[in-house]
């Protein structure tokens, strides 16, 4: 049996498939087409930095602004040309030399990260009292003049709050002046300085008073504070220069002193290992910043 053919359905169907083709071939708007290229413009890698503007109406097309290259600017043109809907290109962009420049300097403009201030080297100040301990006896009869002694600091050193020198800090000098007293006349004399100090790797020469201590007679001393023996301590005063005995003075502690001699009642000046001996810096030390 032959089916029927309904006119009415045939009809909807090509009137449906006309509008669609209608849509299809209707002409983007003015709006459409100047987002469209405004958006490939900031997409492209060589337009994107360009300062441009577009506007369609009647499907052509102008651009205004300034472009950063010459290519830069065919690149812009090439955009609306192919543009679909559009008929006309009016290109009223200008090449800006500057523009480059400018926006690198826009860049460089930007603030540096912020840096940590460099540490500061350590400045022991001039005046400074080092006391040390020295790790042998030293006396006017058995030193040498120009003999150095060895020594370890006793009490530690810090400058503004900042660790500089730490307890036990290797410590050298020199016996300045030695002078044994003779049994009938004369004076025992001892004199010292500090020359070095050691701290982790590195030694540093460092300059100090003279600690001198003179003895004559029968046991008249120069620069004397207490009675004789090793519980009295003897004061060891005076500056490089000085008269013996005079100047700053620095009390020797426990352990040093006069002790008594022969017979005959002669003299000498006895510093035993491990007495404690106070010198002041003639002149200020620079140690490296502390380690971070």
């Amino acid at each position: 049996m032959r089916k029927s053919h309904n006119p009415f359905i045939s009809i909807m169907l090509v009137s449906v498939l006309m509008g669609f083709s209608v849509a299809c071939n209707r002409p983007p708007t003015d709006d459409t087409m100047a987002k469209d290229i405004q958006d490939k413009v900031a997409a492209d890698p060589e337009t994107s930095h360009s300062p441009v503007q577009v506007a369609a109406q009647g499907g052509k097309v102008t651009l205004t602004g300034k472009v950063r290259t010459p290519a830069a600017q065919k690149k812009l043109e090439q955009f609306a040309h192919e543009e679909p809907g559009s008929t006309s290109v009016d290109d009223q962009t200008a090449v800006d030399p500057e523009a480059n420049d400018r926006m690198d300097s826009g860049m460089a403009a930007a603030p540096p990260p912020v840096e940590k201030p460099k540490p500061q080297p350590i400045v022991v100040p001039a005046g400074t009292v080092l006391t040390v301990t020295t790790t042998q006896a030293l006396s006017s009869k058995k030193s040498q003049t120009g003999q150095t002694f060895l020594a370890t600091l006793a009490q530690p050193i810090s400058v503004a709050g900042t660790p500089a020198l730490p307890k036990g800090a290797s410590v050298s000098g020199t016996v300045v002046n030695a002078k044994a007293k003779g049994k009938i006349k004369g004076e025992a004399e001892l004199s010292l300085a500090l020359t070095n100090i050691s701290v982790g790797d590195h030694t540093y020469p460092i300059q100090t008073n003279v600690l001198s201590n003179t003895a004559k007679g029968k046991g008249k001393r120069t620069a004397v504070a207490t009675g004789g023996g090793a519980a009295g301590g003897a004061l060891i005063g005076g500056i490089a220069g000085g008269g013996k005995g005079a100047g700053i003075g620095a009390l020797v502690g426990a352990g040093a002193g006069l002790i008594g001699g022969a017979a005959t009642g002669n003299q000498q000046i006895e510093l035993p290992a491990e007495s404690a001996l106070s010198f002041t810096l003639a002149e200020s030390l620079t140690l490296p910043p502390p380690r971070q």
